[in-house]
């Protein structure tokens, strides 16, 4: 009796590539709400048997059995239970036979609103388990269409919008185009999963080296820190565990082959790979390259540094548009200022030329004790529960598996709105303290 019913319902699910389980359930609950609606009540406890082949769905009414029946919407005697049941004693439940004769239109009707909500609340549970455990993987995805500035990747299960703010600077778009970005963010919000995929963020590069370099992928070369200006230029700092083994040539690859498949893939991004060092001082004169640094002054307690260079050396150690001093300061967590070598001081020049004379002699290399060995810090993370927010933000963030600072680095206020509980006001506050954290 509900065959246009049913078929119209699976016809919308095979659509949506739903689990004939998802469905099931989907339309069982859809005729409980239309029969209380119709017929019953809220406190009735009802029953659906939907077939296997979805051609026929009956409702029942299940009641306890009682001896002095108080309630008839959940109650009934003995004597009238044996109508339904033989058997039924107190105590027992029985399940009475309710379907309405004409029940196949209106229940189309009156269950369309709750399949459409169900349905599209499975489809958005079934997004986010697909993808919850894919966060921080590099994704082989496809361009699905564009729209003037507006970018859509089909993510397989999805379509996306490339956000402006994770697009490579001057990289051209087209309908098909195969793309690998990175998916940065998997949250779970009231309009679906919201994914975060980015072509701009670091570690896209670090998959990117993962995937093209096997000694990378195998662990013989470790990539220790990775600075980024997305389409231009990128700092990449890398150690060997294999003496054997050279880490930058490894990257680098024969004739610069290895490198440049991944410059290819980033839209010709400049990709400069420099050998890391725990040595403070030679790890910023690398930084620094291709410049040639005359004198470094660190201040380690305000995490800032003076580098002197020659008059020639200057716009080099600066970069285009600041690039090369910029990216050298992300590498090393420190605030670089480039000064002329006319500005520094006699006495400066003293002080600083013994380390400088052990940097270029033998790159850093000090013995166990020097004042020049860094001393390893590890950074706690910090929990969301520690930012001076209002406490319904946490409870919002919390609710959405986000519970450590570090996984909202990299969010803008646009991506928190769309976590459930925040709002408009409680992103800009919780963008504000992530930013200061």
């Amino acid at each position: 009796m509900q065959n246009q019913f049913i078929a119209a319902v699976n016809q919308l699910v095979a659509e949506k590539n739903l689990p004939k389980e998802t469905v099931m359930e989907v339309i069982e609950a859809a005729f409980k709400t239309a029969y209380r609606k119709d017929y019953g009540t809220k406190d009735q406890e009802i029953h659906v048997e939907v077939s296997e082949t979805g051609e026929s769905a009956n409702i029942f009414l299940e009641k306890e059995v009682v001896d002095e029946v108080e309630d008839e919407n959940i109650e009934i005697s003995a004597k009238d239970a044996k109508k339904y049941n033989k058997k039924a004693k107190v105590g027992d439940t029985v399940k009475i036979d309710v379907t309405p004769m004409e029940y196949g239109r209106i229940a189309a009707q009156s269950a369309k609103q709750v399949i459409m909500q169900k349905l599209q609340e499975a489809e958005r549970n079934l997004m986010y388990e697909a993808f919850k455990d894919r966060e921080n993987e590099l994704i082989n995805t496809q361009v699905h269409r564009v729209q003037g500035d507006r970018v859509y990747i089909d993510m397989g299960k999805i379509i996306l919008e490339l956000p402006r703010e994770h697009k490579i600077p001057g990289e051209r778009y087209y309908a098909g185009q195969r793309l690998k970005l990175y998916l940065d963010k998997v949250m779970k919000t009231t309009k679906g999963p919201r994914l975060v995929i980015s072509r701009t963020h670091p570690d896209l590069v670090k998959k990117l080296l993962e995937l093209e370099i096997p000694e990378i992928a195998q662990g013989t070369v470790e990539i220790k820190k990775i600075a980024r200006d997305p389409g231009m230029r990128c700092k990449i700092a890398v150690v060997s565990h294999d003496e054997k083994v050279d880490p930058v040539g490894a990257c680098v690859g024969q004739k610069g082959v290895r490198v440049q498949a991944i410059m290819d893939e980033l839209n010709g991004e400049r990709i400069d790979v420099i050998p890391y060092t725990e040595d403070t001082l030679d790890f910023l004169r690398r930084s620094m390259e291709p410049a040639k640094i005359s004198y470094i002054d660190i201040d380690e307690a305000r995490r800032h540094v003076k580098v002197y260079v020659e008059e020639s050396e200057r716009a080099m150690a600066i970069g285009r548009k600041g690039q090369n001093v910029r990216l050298a300061s992300k590498l090393n967590d420190m605030e670089i200022d480039i000064s002329d070598i006319s500005e520094i001081s006699e006495e400066d020049k003293k002080r600083l030329a013994s380390t400088m004379r052990a940097v270029n002699k033998d790159g850093g290399k000090h013995k166990k004790g020097s004042k020049n060995e860094e001393e390893e810090v590890v950074a706690e993370d910090i929990m969301v529960s520690d930012l001076d927010v209002n406490a319904k933000y946490i409870e919002a963030l919390e609710n959405a598996g986000l519970t450590m600072v570090s996984q909202l680095k990299g969010l803008s206020a646009e991506d928190l709105h769309y976590i459930e509980g925040l709002g408009e006001e409680g992103a800009k506050e919780m963008f504000d303290a992530v930013k200061e954290a």
